[in-house]
């Protein structure tokens, strides 16, 4: 209950970075392509890719989804970035340990 959010979140971040691993890896690729690749229904392939590319992460070409221009920063960054929310994750275990 307190942490749906959370899990909810964290799953829709994982949906996105597996979109966008498919996209670095064999782009440019369409919707239907993505889907197929990923399992994932395309209507959330769709609004991953929307995400994506807000993120400017990935961009529309006229053959489909390609690395987008911040992809190398978002690499560059992604471990430091994700050590922080296991750090952020281990206080907050902590805290509930200790109630």
């Amino acid at each position: 209950m307190l942490f749906d959010q959370v899990n909810r979140e964290l799953e829709l971040a994982q949906r996105h970075l597996e979109v966008l691993k498919v996209v670095i890896e064999r782009g440019p690729i369409g919707i239907l392509k993505l889907a197929e690749e990923t399992g994932m229904p395309t209507h959330k392939v769709r609004y991953s890719l929307r995400v994506l590319e807000q993120e400017q992460l990935i961009k529309p070409s006229s053959h489909g989804a390609i690395a987008g221009d911040s992809v190398k920063e978002f690499l560059s960054d992604f471990e430091k970035d994700i050590d922080e929310l296991i750090s952020r994750t281990e206080a907050v275990k902590e805290t509930g340990q200790s109630l």
